[in-house]
């Protein structure tokens, strides 16, 4: 077999023998690592930590993984301007996840004859969220809803690290100031918990449900 040391130095071709006699000595383990070479390659490491590192790097791989997410708003032509407010809240907080966003105008009876609601609508969407994301796919009819897809600037790897570091940062910040974190929380309390109701509200209009409810 063909060896390989333990920093990676290469040892040579050596009997069966003399690689578990080197193994002992260095008190490592005999390890094949390329078993269709020819001669087979074998290493001496220490197999309990190669598989603790590979186990490690494997799920920093999958907690760094993006997946594309395509979240859904629906709107009617003629939305009040709280409502408005509303979803273009939540349209930002997608794009700023780094997630895309299909925009769908409901038309229903006579307003399906003007088509041209739908269509300022979504500009006047995709101009307040421009900042964030851009039109990823133009406006257009299909049946009785106008669709339009807003792509976010941001991928989803930038996203999600900016949320980590925020994340961190905020954990600092509390470490390095219990006191205001302490009062901050019983000021919440002696106001009966308000200030968290508004997080919690927003998080709701996420799921399937609030993202298929109409305007």
């Amino acid at each position: 077999m063909r060896l390989v040391g333990p920093s990676g130095e290469q040892v040579g071709i050596v009997p069966l023998a003399k690689a578990l006699e080197l193994a002992q000595e260095y008190d490592l383990d005999l390890v094949e690592v390329a078993a269709n070479a020819r001669p087979p390659v074998c290493k001496l490491m220490d197999y309990g930590k190669f598989k603790y590192e590979s186990a490690m790097k494997a799920r920093e791989a999958r907690k760094n993984q993006a997946h594309t997410v395509i979240k859904e708003m629906k709107l009617r032509p003629k939305i009040d301007p709280h409502d408005y407010d509303t979803k273009k809240g939540h349209v930002v907080r997608f794009l700023k996840q780094g997630d895309k966003v299909k925009i769908t105008i409901m038309f229903r009876g006579r307003e399906q004859s003007r088509p041209e609601l739908g269509y300022r609508l979504l500009q006047r969407l995709a101009t307040d969220v421009e900042d964030l994301g851009f039109i990823e796919s133009n406006p257009k009819q299909d049946g009785r809803n106008m669709i339009m897809v807003l792509g976010p600037h941001k991928k989803k790897t930038e996203a999600m690290a900016e949320a980590r570091e925020a994340q961190a940062a905020r954990k600092a910040e509390a470490k390095a100031n219990p006191g205001r974190s302490q009062n901050a929380a019983e000021e919440v309390a002696a106001d009966g918990g308000d200030t968290g109701s508004a997080p919690a509200e927003a998080e709701s209009a996420e799921t399937p449900a609030e993202a298929s409810a109409e305007a």
